[in-house]
């Protein structure tokens, strides 16, 4: 298999850096003291400038720098990040997103016109003060003291490059703090046929002409001070040397004395990188002082643990042979049970044992935290509330829950339309808040939390609720319920789910055209999920998303009916009891009283068409979607199976009773019911049955 392409690996870390530049940026908008966010986001596009340059995205690291110029103020304390500067820093990271992932769609002119926002607004505070062009050096301290500057000894570690960091662009900020005269150190260099093209084998010996302090210093080497030897002294008043011909530079013996100012430090760049490979030199037939270190290098995550990256077909590849594992395993289990060699049913219980070990390692290997999900919706909240001029707070819990990757990709859009809908529609005015006792700024709530065989993904909103009277009217308006007709709130609120419908008094650019709710509805039943709705007028409204693990392999009930076997997915099933002679009786109402509560249930037979007699004792499972309780009615309960979920063909697209199939162990295949049609088609019935009896 062809190795990944570099560009396309940098893209990949660019989109992580992404995401914590822009979780930064969010939170120094709320806490503008903080110095640890104003250090990661500068950490962060330090790596992308260093990066895109050695990738060649000279445009992503020409306009990262004159970010990160335009933001030193507030590195440096001068200035606090207020909201309107917090909002062109983003849109500024929007430009380089675009830079990196289609450059070929970006103007070079709406660069300038950010950039431009960006410098006014950090300058705004202090009209007064001269601006300083970046390639001017400051000007040398009178000669009061003996120290004039510092003499430094930089000593990298051999992987700095790879991690995205130029030696010769921190040398670079350097001499911006006063003249600096360099002398590249060469004693560590290799052999040519042992050099690592990717390792750093040169030492700088500087000498600093500047009355400047220590921490001005530990500036310019705050992002990798973890990564290199720094040896500091101060430097004693002499005359500064005048400054070498460039010519000198690869003709003088011994090595070379560089004058580090922003003007020559470009043209300094190449021939010094190319100094050790162009000169036979006899130093470098000098031992290394250590052994390069591997280019494979394992990253570690926040909590230290190793990670590697692999492609996302890669285990799509592995779920789908550890599902074709799981087949045979049944199939050679049902093999073993009908034989009565007993080393065989030995052997099958041993792979079963390995075959279930592997297949949940596999899942595992899936399955991504769902704050990965939740941190994108930041920006989005951020620029609703701003749009709105509604101040939202948003509060995130359970971020350490896990999904499989398929669901995280598919759960991003309807938690989008949850979110717009709770803040257009929910979250009130603050002059509306205010008149009813509330704090102005609005809350959003997004949570997640396992549940058992489930995870349940929360959107709450501390807003006005849902209007059941005007969703009621808006149902008649529109013909789907007859005048006067007795339904509960739950029922008239399932109406916002209906294609097309909406109460908005208004179209605007984010609602009124009734298409969003039922979608999100229609995508997580796509995902064998279901969705709640619960409101407290005046108080706010909880929409809970009731989601499978995994789209993968499911732990299933195995029924049969009539000669078919059907799989009901057991994280459904609430319980399973036997259809006595008076559930018989009242065929016509098909209601089942479990404990004092009236069910619903369905027949199968029925449903399926089956033919034959049925059994004499009969099984229902009851089933559930949130707090509707469903009976459905089958003749026999063959018990658990784990179940390999295959998508059906195109061609059985308007078959809406069944999500997919699966393969048992004796190679025939088997439908999977999907539980919310089900409950829709029971709960249809049950409006058709209510109808006949009032006319």
């Amino acid at each position: 298999m062809s190795a990944m392409d570099p560009t396309e690996v940098f893209r990949q870390e660019a989109s992580e850096l992404f995401e914590v530049l822009e979780g930064a940026l969010l939170d120094l908008g709320q806490r503008p003291d903080d110095r640890e966010l104003v250090d990661s986001a500068f950490r962060a596009l330090h790596t992308i400038k260093g990066s895109g340059a050695m990738f060649g995205f000279d445009k992503v690291a020409s306009f990262t720098h004159e970010f990160e110029t335009a933001f030193d103020r507030v590195r440096k304390g001068e200035i606090k990040p207020t909201q309107e500067l917090i909002s062109v820093a983003l849109a500024a990271k929007d430009y380089i997103r675009t830079l990196i992932e289609d450059p070929q769609s970006t103007d070079d002119i709406i660069g300038e016109a950010i950039l431009d926002d960006l410098k006014r607004f950090v300058s705004s505070d202090q009209p007064a003060a001269p601006v300083v062009e970046i390639a001017e050096a400051p000007p040398l301290a009178p000669v009061e003291s003996k120290q004039a500057g510092w003499h430094l000894y930089l000593e990298f570690e051999s992987h700095i490059l790879r991690n995205g960091s130029n030696p010769l662009d921190l040398l670079e900020d350097l001499c911006k703090l006063g003249p600096c005269f360099v002398v590249p150190v060469t004693d560590g260099i290799p052999f040519l046929d042992e050099m690592e093209p990717e390792d750093c084998y040169l030492k700088w010996d500087v000498k600093l002409h500047a009355a400047c302090d220590k921490d001005a210093i530990d500036d310019v080497f705050m992002f990798v001070s973890d990564e290199m030897k720094l040896t500091l002294s101060p430097l004693e008043q002499v005359e500064a040397p005048a400054p070498m011909p460039l010519f000198q530079l690869l003709d003088e013996e011994p090595a070379p004395v560089v004058e580090m100012s922003a003007p020559v430090v470009e043209a300094v760049a190449a021939p010094v990188a190319a100094q050790p490979v162009a000169r036979a030199e006899p130093k470098l037939e000098a031992k290394p002082e250590a052994k390069p270190e591997p280019k494979a290098e394992a990253k570690r995550d926040d909590r230290g643990i190793a990670t590697v990256r692999v492609q996302a077909e890669r285990l799509d590849e592995l779920m789908d042979r550890v599902g074709e594992l799981v087949i045979a395993q049944a199939r050679l289990t049902q093999l073993a049970a009908s034989g009565s060699d007993l080393s065989i049913k030995m052997i099958a219980e041993e792979i079963e044992r390995l075959a279930s070990s592997l297949r949940d390692t596999t899942m595992g290997a899936r399955m991504v935290p769902i704050g990965s999900l939740f941190g994108r919706f930041r920006r989005l909240i951020h620029d609703l509330s701003r749009d709105l001029s509604k101040p939202v707070e948003f509060v995130t819990t359970g971020e350490d829950t896990e999904l499989d990757k398929t669901m995280i990709e598919c759960l991003a859009d309807p938690l989008v339309h949850l979110i717009r809908n709770a803040i257009d529609h929910g979250i009130e005015d603050t002059a509306t808040r205010s008149a009813s006792g509330k704090t102005e700024q609005g809350r959003i709530e997004l949570a997640a939390v396992h549940s058992g065989a489930q995870v349940l993904v929360t959107v709450k909103d501390n807003g006005g609720g849902l209007n059941t009277a005007r969703i009621r009217a808006k149902a008649e308006e529109q013909g789907l319920i007859a005048a006067g007709a007795v339904l509960s709130d739950h029922e008239i609120h399932q109406f916002l789910f209906h294609p097309g419908f909406s109460t908005a008094q208004t179209i605007s650019a984010l609602s009124g055209r009734g298409v969003g709710m039922d979608v999100v509805k229609r995508t997580i039943e796509n995902m064998r999920g279901s969705i709640d709705l619960s409101t407290r007028p005046g108080q706010g409204t909880t929409v809970t998303l009731r989601l499978p693990l995994t789209l993968a392999i499911i732990e299933g009930l195995l029924i049969r009916v009539g000669e078919g076997r059907y799989i009901i997915p057991l994280s459904a099933v609430e319980e399973c009891i036997e259809l006595t002679a008076e559930d018989e009786r009242s065929r016509g109402r098909n209601f089942l009283n479990v404990r004092g509560n009236l069910v619903p249930f369905l027949r199968l037979r029925e449903i399926m068409s089956s033919s034959g007699t049925p059994d004499r004792h009969q099984k229902t499972i009851i089933i559930s979607t949130g707090e509707t309780h469903v009976g459905l009615v089958a003749d026999q309960i063959i018990g658990n199976h784990q179940t390999v979920i295959k998508s059906l063909s195109k061609l059985h697209s308007d078959v809406t009773i069944f999500s997919g199939a699966t393969i048992l162990g004796d190679g025939t295949a088997a439908l999977i019911l999907d539980v919310a049609q089900l409950v829709t088609m029971a709960q249809s019935k049950i409006e058709k049955q209510h109808i006949s009896e009032a006319a």
